[in-house]
C-alpha cells in the first residue's frame, strides 16, 4: 500500500501507536550473512532496530525492530512501515542462509524461524495481529513458505507450542541435544495458513503471531546432563506442573553447562525473581549450582524510549 499524504498525516497524530517486531532467523556465525540481514532491516529509516541478541552456540539471532502503524477514520490499521521491512528481512534471510547446512544449539524450523509482533504505548492487539496477517500472506505467496498463525492472529488464538510440537519442533536430530539441517517430512502433517503444504529443505516453516508482551529469562545452570537439565526444565514450566503462565526448555549451552530457557506469558504475574528461585530449588536438588539469569530483550518501556531516542536524533 502507497504511504500517501493523508497516511503521513494520521501518523503525525498516531505516533504513540507502536508495534514491535520481534524476528528470529536461524544464523549467528555467518557474519556475512547477518550483515546482508541488517543492511535490509535497515533500509526504511521508520522502522528502528532497536535490540539484538545474538547466541553463536544457539546459532540463532533475533532482531527486535520498532515502527508506528497508520489508522483510518474508522480506526482500522492500514499501513506499517514494518510490513514492507520484515518482507525485506525475509527476503535477505532466505538469500543468505541454507538450512540444510545449519546446524545449532537452540530449536528451529525454518531460516526465518519466528516472527512475533507486539503491541507498544497505545497500539492495540488487533492492530498487531492485522499485521501479523498481512506479512504471513505475503511471505507464503511470495516465498512460496509454509505459514502457520498463532495466538491473535490465528481464529483460534493457537499456541506456537501447539504448532511446534506437531512438527517436531522439539526433537534434537544431532548429537543428542543440536539441531542440524532439515529433519521434518517435506510434506507437512496438516496444512499451513498460508503457503504451500510442501516445505523447501533450504529454507523450512516460520511461525508468525500476534500476542501481548512476553518476557524471555534465561538461566544458566552448571549441568552436562541431558535428562537432568530436561527434568527441570519440565518441572518449572505450566505443562510440567510447575509455575502458571511460564514455558521453559532445556539448552545445552557449552561444554559444561545449560540454560533453562523461559517464556514468561503473563511477567507481571509470574516474573523471574519467582522463576529463578524456582530453578534454583530444583538445581539443589539434584546438586547443581545456578547462575543468576539474563534477559534476552529490554522492557517494553525501555523499547519504547529508545524507539522515540532514535528517531528523534534522526529527525534532528
Amino acid at each position: 500500500m502507497d504511504f500517501d499524504s493523508s497516511c503521513k498525516n494520521k501518523k503525525t497524530a498516531n505516533e504513540s501507536m507502536l508495534i514491535c517486531c520481534m524476528l528470529f532467523i536461524s544464523e549467528a556465525r555467518n557474519r556475512a550473512a547477518l550483515d546482508v540481514i541488517e543492511r535490509a532491516a535497515r533500509i526504511d529509516p521508520e522502522s528502528v532496530i532497536v535490540n539484538k541478541f545474538e547466541d553463536r552456540v544457539y546459532n540463532r539471532i533475533r532482531f527486535t525492530i520498532v515502527s508506528y502503524v497508520v489508522v483510518d477514520s474508522t480506526g482500522s490499521p492500514i499501513y506499517s512501515p514494518l510490513h514492507q521491512t520484515v518482507l525485506a528481512i525475509v527476503e535477505a534471510a532466505y538469500g543468505a542462509i541454507n538450512l540444510e547446512l545449519h546446524s545449532g544449539a537452540h530449536p528451529r524450523l525454518g531460516v526465518v524461524d519466528d516472527i512475533a509482533f507486539h503491541p507498544l504505548a497505545e497500539a492495540s492487539l488487533d492492530e498487531a495481529a492485522w499485521l501479523a496477517k498481512a506479512v504471513a500472506a505475503d511471505i507464503g505467496s511470495r516465498f512460496q513458505v509454509p505459514v502457520f498463525l498463532y495466538a491473535a492472529a490465528h481464529p483460534t488464538g493457537r499456541a506456537p507450542d501447539t504448532i511446534r510440537r506437531e512438527l517436531g519442533y522439539y526433537r534434537p536430530n544431532f548429537m543428542g541435544s543440536q539441531w542440524a539441517g532439515w529433519n521434518i517430512p517435506e510434506i507437512l502433517p496438516e496444512n499451513p495458513d498460508h503457503g504451500p503444504n510442501h516445505v523447501s529443505r533450504t529454507r523450512g516453516v516460520t511461525l508468525i503471531g500476534a500476542r501481548s508482551w512476553v518476557t524471555l529469562y534465561n538461566i544458566p545452570i552448571m549441568c552436562t546432563d541431558v535428562s537432568t537439565a530436561r527434568r527441570i526444565a519440565r518441572m518449572v514450566s505450566a505443562r510440567g506442573g510447575g509455575l502458571p503462565t511460564v514455558q521453559s526448555l532445556a539448552l545445552f549451552h557449552g561444554d559444561d553447562s545449560a540454560e533453562i530457557a523461559c517464556m514468561l506469558l503473563e511477567p507481571n504475574r509470574i516474573g523471574p525473581d519467582r522463576v529463578q528461585a524456582q530453578v534454583e530449588m530444583l538445581a539443589a536438588q539434584e546438586g547443581l549450582d545456578v547462575e543468576k539469569g539474563y534477559f534476552t530483550d529490554l522492557s517494553p518501556e525501555m523499547i519504547v524510549q529508545k524507539y522515540m531516542n532514535l528517531i528523534s536524533a534522526r529527525r534532528d
